[in-house]
């Protein structure tokens, strides 16, 4: 889908770039952009994210408004528009800002979209922190022996934890690399809200 407004080279304290994403690239314009497409991308590994999908024209106490949301995330069944903005931002603007979501909240449902408006509340904690560790791995290539091994003793032990699992598997730095890639894969599920540490619980698929 192509943009519907160019980002710009350089904006003060705005981080411009493109972010990397097994689904493709997504363009962002703030350290928080960036992160809100990193979380979506490890939540939802279908997910596609359209950068500045749409301009929607509107009217605003009598002036012709053009407003363009951040992203278009697409899903199997659904999809979702999103603001992405920090709170002190939205608190600042929301006066300017209110018409344009609701412009965007007709858009959406004429679209058989939603519209939603996320600050760094909803998009930074632990979960984004195991994300931005996570995400990288699920590409990379997975020895099929030491896998099995893995899931078999994961299976077995009760319950299972990273520090158990690394005793039961030969070559210990093999086996590092196997157990974080088959929990970025979620062959392996941990409370992913919480530091992973070798006394997490760790339970196959």
């Amino acid at each position: 889908m192509p943009q519907a407004r160019r980002i710009p080279l350089s904006r003060r304290s705005h981080i411009i770039g493109f972010q990397a994403l097994p689904s493709g690239t997504a363009l962002h314009e703030s350290a928080l952009e960036r992160d809100f497409a990193t979380l979506t991308s490890f939540s939802n590994p279908a997910a596609i994210i359209h950068s500045q999908p749409v301009t929607i024209a509107f009217d605003d106490e009598g002036f012709r408004r053009r407003y363009t949301p951040d992203f278009l995330v697409t899903y199997p069944t659904s999809a979702e528009l999103v603001e992405v903005k920090y709170e002190s931002d939205l608190k600042a603007q929301w006066k300017r800002l209110d018409p344009a979501f609701h412009a965007a909240y007709q858009w959406a449902a004429a679209h058989n979209a939603t519209f939603r408006v996320m600050t760094e509340r909803d998009i930074r904690g632990g979960l984004l922190n195991n994300a931005k560790r996570l995400l990288p791995l699920r590409t990379l290539p997975l020895d099929a022996k030491t896998a099995m091994l893995a899931l078999t003793h994961a299976h077995t032990l009760s319950p299972a934890t990273f520090r158990t699992l690394l005793a039961a598997l030969p070559n210990r730095s093999l086996a590092l690399a196997t157990l974080w890639r088959l929990i970025a894969r979620e062959q392996l599920h941990t409370d992913l809200s919480a530091l992973i540490t070798m006394d997490s619980e760790l339970r196959p698929a």
